[in-house]
């Protein structure tokens, strides 16, 4: 799997979600600033909550920017045994049942499932509670989290 590849298909994705965000920045302001919906009395809260709502929706598509800033100018490197998985690691893991899943351990905010070919690919960040956990670790290591009541485990089966 490339990983550079795998980089623009996470900038791709968040240029589409950068346009849905402003577009529904754009709406909110509208139905916001619309004379139709000038409070009446103080119980008419329209145009105040469609306010509040494009305020939400500039703050999100405002973090979208700055995450494709980051993934714009991020170089993967390719892994290193010496120091373990780090930023930019494709890893495979397989759990107690025998499925596999590939990971692509990239930057915050650009959390989502890709697919290279036809192999899935989960991104996630060093900030998730797996991406901690798998810091450091190498091919058969053991990963370990704890989700609610039960505990997963995993083992790192490669590393790219």
């Amino acid at each position: 799997m490339d990983k550079f590849l795998l980089q623009q298909q996470v900038l791709q994705r968040l240029a589409q979600d950068l346009l849905q965000a402003e577009q529904a920045m754009r709406a909110a302001h509208e139905t916001a600033t619309h004379e139709e919906n000038i409070a009446e009395n103080k119980y008419d809260t329209l145009g105040l909550e469609a306010a509040y709502l494009a305020t939400g929706q500039a703050r999100r598509a405002e973090a979208i920017r700055q995450a494709m800033a980051n993934w714009r100018q991020w170089r993967p490197r390719p892994y290193d045994a010496s120091q373990g998985i780090q930023l930019g690691a494709l890893v495979c893991l397989v759990d107690s049942d025998d499925r596999q899943q590939q990971l692509f351990l990239g930057l915050n905010g650009g959390s989502m499932k890709l697919l290279s070919g036809a192999q899935p690919v989960q991104v996630i960040s060093s900030e998730a509670p797996l991406g901690r956990a798998m810091l450091g670790k190498c091919e058969g290591d053991e990963v370990s989290i704890q989700l609610a009541p039960t505990r997963q485990q995993f083992e790192v089966l490669r590393v790219y």
